[in-house]
């Protein structure tokens, strides 16, 4: 973007780039500009599809009141993703990775992110990270505003608000300092004062709760990988971070390391009470958390709901999951492949209102049969 002096000037590209951001962040389709909460008439205007001919003011003025009574999106949530947009440029080439994505996450809460490659994950975990600035909508993480912040206020994030685990165990950790030192020094980065002591005895706390205090005079060369990350998550942990991302964390460990590197990121939720967010491919590790969200084609697609439950005859506990899709604040719902490939459902299908559910059939022109 050129400069003149008085700021980088906007190119018509950018100005591009910035309306299809927000289509894509107010529910609009890029190539059929309709509002999500629009129907089109016989003239080929639009109305609001909650108002028709009988409307009156005062019905008006009800949901209006209504509307402004609801809770604000996300109020309560530790982090809140709101129609989240992330479009990249390259060599021309328009990508949106995100497009109008929709995430809470409450505090305290320990919750995997899974989905195919190029789905938007590991970018959703660069914005909250405070690596990458969203296009547009809106995401705040522990009441930070993720698009408002500057580079001082997001560097000053990046050290307080967040800690981060990379999946290269190598990545993690500076080869020449031990296994102590790289925990104390993000304690350091941060200008506290507290003293090297100090620093010290909080590192070597953390090392003794992940089960690598053996590791304190180490250097990341004379680890196993499991005991990297697990040192690499006590440098996440350092500076007492409300929310600890991770991408992959055990995209490089055999199964059984895995199981020990989990084990490490449930210690923090429950010990320490972090908030712990972690993008997977691993299935056995989504299947250990409350609650695991995919995410598909840059958007929320379907969320799996776990809880246990106790048999009242035997006493014996299990967990129950139960699969959920995504409705997103546009009114959007990605159906599962498996569904619409079973059905031949192609470009358009038949919704019905019932009393107590949505009714989704085939385009078919004959009326559908059972509910």
């Amino acid at each position: 973007m050129p400069d003149d002096g008085h700021g980088p000037r906007r190119t018509a590209d950018d100005h591009r780039l910035a309306h299809i951001a927000r289509t894509i962040a107010e529910g609009y389709d890029v190539k059929n500009p309709t509002p999500a909460n629009a129907s089109a008439t016989a003239n080929g205007t639009s109305t609001d599809a909650g108002t028709d001919s009988t409307t009156t003011l005062a019905d008006l003025e009800r949901r209006a009141t209504a509307h402004r009574e609801r809770p604000a999106y996300g109020r309560d949530a530790l982090i809140s993703c709101d129609r989240l947009v992330r479009i990249f440029t390259t060599d021309g080439v328009e990508v949106q990775a995100l497009q109008g994505l929709d995430l809470l996450v409450a505090e305290g809460e320990l919750m995997a992110l899974v989905g195919a490659s190029g789905s938007g994950k590991s970018t959703l975990m660069n914005v909250l990270a405070g690596l990458d600035v969203p296009t547009a909508g809106r995401a705040s993480v522990a009441g930070h505003d993720l698009l408002a912040m500057g580079a001082k206020e997001r560097l000053r994030y990046r050290r307080e608000a967040v800690g981060f685990v990379w999946q290269q165990t190598a990545r993690n950790l500076l080869p020449y300092l031990t296994g102590v030192q790289n925990v104390a020094l993000p304690m350091q980065l941060r200008g506290t004062r507290m003293s090297r002591s100090e620093r010290g005895t909080r590192a070597g706390e953390l090392l003794e709760l992940l089960g690598v205090d053996d590791c304190r005079d180490r250097r990341p060369h004379q680890m196993s990988g499991g005991q990297q990350q697990r040192v690499a998550i006590a440098v996440a942990l350092a500076n007492e971070p409300a929310v600890l991302l991770a991408d992959e964390p055990t995209g490089e460990l055999d199964s059984a390391t895995a199981k020990d590197i989990f084990a490490a990121f449930r210690t923090a939720n429950e010990e320490l009470g972090t908030t712990i967010v972690i993008v997977t491919h691993d299935q056995a590790v989504a299947d250990q958390v409350r609650r695991t969200v995919a995410i598909r084609d840059g958007r929320t697609s379907t969320e799996v709901l776990r809880r246990t439950q106790v048999d009242a005859t035997t006493g014996e506990e299990s967990v129950v999951a139960r699969e959920y899709a995504m409705l997103d604040r546009a009114g959007r719902l990605q159906l599962p492949a498996e569904y619409t490939e079973a059905l031949t459902m192609r470009d358009r299908v038949l919704l019905e209102l019932e009393q107590d559910h949505i009714g989704i059939w085939p385009d078919d022109t004959s009326s559908p049969s059972g509910a």
